[in-house]
């Protein structure tokens, strides 16, 4: 450690499986290695084991037990294997963590790392509850979804936060409502702070009127009330055969049941 430290002027200090070490034995090795030049001291979650009242815990005691915790960057590492890397990456930022080793898309050993993306958004879109930034250019996260998918070839689930091509699609009829009202009714950020380039209304069985009508509009038709409830009818008929009605299927209905006129 004081070689390294001669070396370069940041040395961080990793102590493999943190969350299951012995605290006190925890403490004297964090100290000694502050002593010898470690400018970050990483806790590692290795096997997903803490929960986040737990981690932080962990990560508050640190802070206040060791000697010269001042002199120090507490980081975190965080394991997915229960599912709360994010959850204990974001529990250590509460409790003085002001660093977080984490990956675009969730990957790494086994069930993966605590998801970048994630912990960007939850600390962006809760300033206030979070009290700090991460300098992370969010318009970039999505972009960076996608490249890293195509390296590894392997896909982005469709439901995964922020990135997934779920996380701004709306197909349920009462959420669609209200997010042609505003969209903040059911958007805690919008699509373009993360790159996406805007939320899709998914039109399907669960889609109602005003959803359907505002897509017609999209495509350059005004439907009369009459005219609407042609057109409904029609789609619900598709919408019983597949799970998603596209543009094509909409022009289609348009022309077989000729009962709108070019806006």
């Amino acid at each position: 450690m004081e070689r390294a430290r001669r070396l370069c002027d940041e040395v961080e200090f990793s102590a493999e499986d943190a969350g299951r070490t012995e605290l006190n034995y925890l403490c004297t090795v964090f100290d000694a290695v502050i002593d010898a030049g470690a400018t970050i001291v990483n806790v590692p979650d290795t096997v997903g084991y803490q929960t986040p009242v737990e981690y932080g815990l962990l990560i508050r005691t640190l802070r206040d037990r060791l000697q010269n915790a001042d002199r120090v960057t507490i980081s975190t590492h965080c394991h997915d294997d229960l599912g709360l890397a994010v959850a204990n990456s974001l529990a250590a930022i509460e409790n003085g963590a002001r660093q977080v080793e984490c990956a675009i898309n969730g990957i790494g050993e086994r069930a993966g790392n605590a998801a970048l993306e994630e912990i960007v958004m939850a600390i962006d879109t809760r300033k206030r509850y979070y009290n700090a930034t991460t300098g992370v250019k969010t318009q970039e996260l999505y972009r960076s979804s996608q490249m890293l998918s195509q390296i590894t070839g392997k896909p982005v689930q469709v439901n995964k936060a922020i990135v997934g091509a779920n996380a701004f699609a709306h197909e349920a009829g009462i959420h669609q409502d209200g997010m042609l009202k505003a969209a903040v009714t059911y958007e805690i950020m919008s699509p373009e702070t993360v790159g996406v380039p805007r939320s899709l209304i998914v039109l399907g069985k669960h889609s109602g009127r005003h959803a359907l009508e505002a897509r017609y509009r999209e495509l350059g038709y005004t439907l009369t009330r009459e005219e609407l409830e042609r057109a409904y009818t029609a789609f619900l008929q598709v919408a019983d055969r597949k799970k998603r009605v596209d543009d094509q299927d909409l022009i289609s209905i348009h022309e077989s049941a000729n009962c709108m006129s070019a806006g």
